[in-house]
């Protein structure tokens, strides 16, 4: 029998690579190297069982997000933050598939994955972006507009295929990684402080 934490990763890739409606109980069942009543048996359901992985891959990659300078000047912590979760997502980029895969229905697991995977580092950044906008520093932002400048170039950390296509080498070493996380950080916080950017309704 498989250990619990293969059980879960095994989850996890069968999830990202076909999406929730076509990783169907049979499928998981031979993937994961288990009868086909067990997902049933031990979880209660499919649904049950997508929860326990996304809370197992979830809390690992939440684990990885950085301890912020409590001392740095803002534009610096919102630069740490958004490095930070762009790091973890290439630490945990089937995590990121899950999330593109179901980003378009409108769905109980997507309301999951926005309390988990979305909010967390929002809430990281609340505060400097309040304090940076009522420097004058920043422009003020609606909520949708910041998610969609800051979370979407984390298809850039995940999306190897395509970025090899682009240019990247294909090695797609840590360090690699570590350096186009902090590029696209960077380009982000430089966009989001860019002097004349258009202020929002």
């Amino acid at each position: 029998m498989p250990t619990e934490e293969s059980i879960l990763q095994r989850g996890l890739e069968a999830f990202a690579e076909l999406g929730y409606d076509h990783a169907s109980a049979r499928e998981l069942a031979r993937r994961l190297g288990v009868s086909h009543n067990f997902i049933n048996d031990r979880y209660g359901s499919k649904a049950a069982f997508w929860r326990a992985v996304m809370d197992h891959a979830l809390g690992a990659q939440l684990a990885r997000l950085p301890q912020v300078d409590s001392g740095s000047d803002d534009a610096e912590r919102l630069r740490q933050i958004i490095t930070g979760f762009y790091r973890a997502a290439a630490d945990t980029p089937l995590i990121g598939r899950v999330f593109v895969d179901e980003s378009a229905r409108d769905t109980e697991r997507l309301d999951y994955l926005y309390d988990r995977y979305i909010v967390p580092p929002l809430q990281l950044m609340t505060s400097s972006i309040e304090r940076l906008v009522a420097s004058g520093r920043m422009a003020p932002i609606p909520m949708d507009v910041l998610f969609f400048a800051v979370i979407p170039p984390v298809a850039g950390m995940v999306e190897g295929p395509l970025a090899r296509r682009l240019g990247r080498p294909g090695s797609g070493s840590s360090e690699q990684l570590t350096a186009t996380a902090d590029a696209l950080a960077t380009l982000v916080v430089n966009g989001l402080l860019a002097t004349g950017a258009p202020a929002c309704r």
